[in-house]
């Protein structure tokens, strides 16, 4: 039987590939890509010489019997997304399922994923935390705002450039102004950075600065929010 690996590819700067994951794309007889023209230039950048095909959340559940089908027949398959660790707010999810369904190999291997340097970066507390991803954009969404609201663990999702200032605007009428945050964009590139500060501060940095490339959002959890708030009265 062949295996499925899902390979982790770099969020912005190259140098983040592994050598483990140049070899095993390189061993693949199969190379799945989010987007070949995207994934491409990757690729040749690492001399990996071999065509990737398309498998994207248009596409996925079509594809899927075929990848399933290959894997029996011994051949390894590769998944890469854009950027970052496949199935994590990328397609890959339903590939994996149906393929421990099947009762085949899945190996994951580690590398980048855009919250985990976010969060760490952030300042908050990174010991327990809740990961959104893309918060809904219409239906559920403001049932889940609520919810977020009353969350005691830090919170991450990941926010586009054209929606961050409606978020945030959000967060600040569910959470309040003073809700400490943090947002980073562009991670690992050359325009790379990290605003912390209350909710206010931060949309009102972005109010009058460039929006551009991927954000992550990291929120002090509402447990973290009242530890602040008693320890400003102590000092008082």
């Amino acid at each position: 039987m062949g295996k499925l690996y899902l390979v982790p590819t770099p969020i912005g700067n190259l140098e983040d590939m592994t050598f483990r994951a140049i070899r095993i794309l390189k061993e693949a007889d199969i190379i799945l890509a989010e987007d070949t023209r995207t994934s491409a230039p990757m690729l040749k950048h690492f001399g990996i010489d071999k065509k990737a095909y398309s498998h994207h959340q248009h596409n996925e559940h079509q594809a899927t019997s075929e990848i399933i089908r290959f894997l029996k027949e011994g051949k390894n398959v590769a998944l890469i997304s854009d950027a970052g660790t496949p199935a994590i707010s990328d397609p890959g999810f339903f590939l994996v399922r149906e393929t421990i369904k099947n009762e085949l190999h899945v190996e994951c291997l580690p590398g980048a994923t855009a919250f985990v340097p976010a969060l760490v970066n952030s300042g908050l507390p990174s010991d327990a935390f809740v990961f959104e991803g893309f918060l809904p954009v219409k239906k559920g969404r403001q049932t889940k705002m609520k919810k977020l609201a009353e969350e005691e663990r830090t919170i991450i999702l990941y926010e586009s450039p054209h929606r961050l200032l409606k978020t945030l605007e959000e967060f600040i009428q569910y959470m309040g102004e003073s809700r400490q945050a943090s947002v980073s964009r562009e991670l690992t590139k050359l325009y790379e950075e990290t605003v912390r500060g209350t909710l206010i501060e931060i949309k009102s940095h972005f109010e009058n600065n460039i929006l551009k490339g991927e954000f992550v959002i990291c929120i002090a959890g509402a447990e973290e929010q009242v530890k602040k708030k008693n320890k400003y009265k102590d000092e008082q």
